[in-house]
């Protein structure tokens, strides 16, 4: 396609941006001290004991990462209420006869890679497609749960009332046992979606050309003019239906 026939459109608020890299940048961190704190290394020192504070560094890095995730989703909720339509939680919506559409058509091109006979402009969709949306909401849940299960974790060693609020979780999944494991499969499960995610990301840039990576840093979108005009069309239907 001639790039004449594209338009710059910002889809990613620079509020977005932020949220996403801080998430990014505190899953890393929790991931790696998390791993630390399930299977501490083996530390030869001649120090006394009183002295090592190694572990007590790596305990207060992912506490500390754990309220900043924390806090990071409360205002991403709340941005999801006052951002544009591609920040806004109608986006992430599953249960739409369009969005079920759009589905079906991302797992047969992005996961079967098979092509279409017939290409169709609407298919292409300027925020997330629906299956990111719908990736997104499962991965809200297990955001969820991870918030739930490390404060659990935390709550008796915290002197602090937030992370009391959940000493109810552990005896609710019958021990810290369960709860430890079901906080450790959700780090596996973010690390899988985490190179899924980074997979595709760069697919769509290399199959599409319009930006996919470079929006996430300037928040810009390369979309055909012809695309913007079935979006506006669509939208102004669902206007006039309302």
């Amino acid at each position: 396609m001639e790039t004449k026939n594209f338009k710059r459109v910002m889809v990613w608020e620079l509020p977005v941006r932020f949220f996403h890299w801080v998430n990014v940048i505190t899953i890393i961190i929790l991931a790696v001290t998390g791993f630390i704190i399930a299977n501490p290394p083996a530390l030869q020192s001649s120090a006394e004991a009183t002295n090592l504070h190694s572990f007590g560094i790596v305990r207060f890095i992912h506490f500390g990462a754990a309220y900043i995730f924390f806090f990071n989703m409360i205002l991403r909720i709340y941005w999801s209420f006052v951002g544009n339509k591609y920040a806004n939680w109608r986006a992430f919506w599953p249960f739409s006869k369009k969005m079920w559409n759009n589905f079906w058509h991302v797992m047969k091109i992005d996961v079967m890679l098979l092509n279409e006979d017939h290409p169709d402009v609407k298919n292409i969709s300027i925020g997330h497609n629906s299956v990111a949306s719908l990736s997104y909401l499962v991965l809200f849940l297990v955001a969820l749960i991870q918030v739930f299960t490390g404060f659990a974790l935390y709550a008796d060693t915290s002197g602090w009332w937030l992370p009391k609020l959940f000493n109810w979780v552990s005896p609710l999944l019958g021990s810290d046992f369960v709860t430890r494991t079901i906080h450790h499969i959700s780090t596996w499960i973010f690390i899988l979606f985490s190179l899924v995610h980074v997979y595709l990301v760069f697919y769509h840039d290399w199959l599409e050309g319009r930006g996919e990576v470079s929006s996430m840093f300037g928040g810009y979108k390369f979309v055909s003019e012809t695309r913007l005009k079935k979006s506006s069309k669509f939208h102004d239907k669902k206007i006039e239906e309302k």
